[in-house]
């Protein structure tokens, strides 16, 4: 298969193969680039593989950076753009199930392609836009089924994240998986035990923002993969997770944890526990175990909840959205959010200097107590964000408790 133009991604990078051919050594396009535009996907990082040893390829450019030496990687800065050109290589035993124990470099296309994951990702494609399809990837794609290159018990036991690439691959591009693939899915499920959380929560996150995705989460459970990922997601409600995927689905990495968090049934210290087993960020954490409580009694919630997480505005709203809040309750909630006299407590027409200034209250725990209790008032509507209202209204708060 030949196309008679390329996408500006891989003009762009044309003149890197050129460059390396005219020196002797081979260069083609490969991986996830080519399949995308074969697909008439968006095309991101464009991939390099070559015959050229990075020695030799450090030769050829003038402006190079060692990212990845050890396993063949090289990255080669021209006009603005970094490319990473990774030479042919063969892969030994992978002990840990994730890196090969030992790379070797060799000068074949064919060896390097026949270590990828799945057929999609194993075609090769020249500079002259020719398609190379060693392993029946073009004919897979056209209907629409991801297999493994080679034996797929051996692709997964190299590398157990493959585990959870198949299933994100299916969710982003509804291609159902091929039985054999599937057999090795469930059979080395466990193996993704063994692999870095971190790792394991990227792909997760990309699976649940698939267009897909509902299908591709049900065929984890059928599997009994779900059991083996941080967090007992088995414990939650999965068909109404499923179903919530299935109207609307995750546009952020902090949608997907707040429509999980909204359907697992944990109290928010519980929640926290969970976010942290996937090794989650600080500010994913904070932002679920804040939102999540108020959007389950959403109904019940006062202007007060609304305001302490007034910085979630937009997540909360989301979330309403996600899990099919009636119209009428989101305007209600939108409408408190626009209405509110104060967004922060340093919005206050006062603060703790003029209480001491006024020799309201001292510094110390009083202090901030009175504020406290002020801010609340405000944010109520009970008293108005006036600064000489409010200071006599602390001058009578603090001559009550006194009496």
């Amino acid at each position: 298969m030949e196309f008679k133009s390329l996408p500006k991604e891989f003009l762009e990078a044309k003149p890197i193969l050129e460059k390396i051919d005219h020196a002797g050594f081979e260069a083609f396009f490969v991986g996830g680039s080519v399949r995308d535009m074969l697909l008439g996907n968006p095309i991101h990082d464009v991939d390099i593989a070559t015959s050229a040893f990075p020695e030799e390829v450090k030769t050829i450019f003038d402006r190079t950076v060692d990212t990845g030496i050890q396993h063949g990687t090289v990255m080669v800065l021209d006009h603005g753009q970094g490319y990473e050109i990774t030479t042919f290589r063969t892969e030994s035993t992978y002990t840990d199930f994730r890196r090969p124990d030992r790379v070797t470099f060799v000068r074949t296309l064919k060896e390097d392609l026949k270590r990828r994951d799945f057929t999609i990702n194993a075609m090769a494609m020249t500079k002259d836009a020719k398609i190379i399809d060693l392993f029946d990837g073009l004919l897979d794609m056209k209907v629409h089924s991801l297999r493994a290159v080679g034996n797929a018990e051996t692709r997964f036991n190299e590398d157990a994240l493959r585990i959870m690439r198949a299933l994100r691959f299916s969710s982003q591009l509804g291609f159902s998986i091929e039985e054999e693939t599937k057999f090795a899915l469930q059979k080395l499920a466990s193996n993704l035990e063994k692999i870095a959380v971190e790792r394991i929560r990227v792909e997760f996150e990309k699976l649940l923002m698939g267009a897909y995705a509902p299908k591709s989460l049900e065929l984890a459970e059928k599997l009994d993969i779900l059991k083996y990922l941080p967090g007992n997601l088995m414990s939650m409600n999965l068909p109404e997770f499923r179903k919530a995927l299935e109207l609307t689905h995750p546009e952020s990495t902090q949608e997907v944890w707040l429509l999980i968090g909204y359907y697992l049934n944990l109290e928010k210290e519980d929640l926290e526990k969970f976010m942290r087993s996937w090794k989650t960020s600080r500010a994913d954490i904070q932002a679920v175990t804040s939102v999540v409580p108020v959007a389950k009694n959403i109904i019940n919630a006062t202007t007060y909840q609304l305001y302490e997480i007034n910085q979630y505005e937009e997540l909360l709203l989301s979330l309403l959205n996600m899990i099919q809040t009636s119209p009428e309750v989101i305007n209600k909630i939108y409408t408190i959010f626009r209405k509110m006299p104060i967004k922060k407590i340093q919005d206050l027409s006062i603060n703790g200097s003029m209480l001491i200034e006024q020799a309201i209250v001292a510094p110390g725990p009083d202090m901030g107590r009175i504020l406290k209790i002020i801010e609340q008032q405000v944010v109520d509507e009970k008293v108005p964000n006036k600064q000489e209202i409010l200071l006599k209204y602390a001058k009578e708060l603090v001559k009550n408790e006194k009496n």
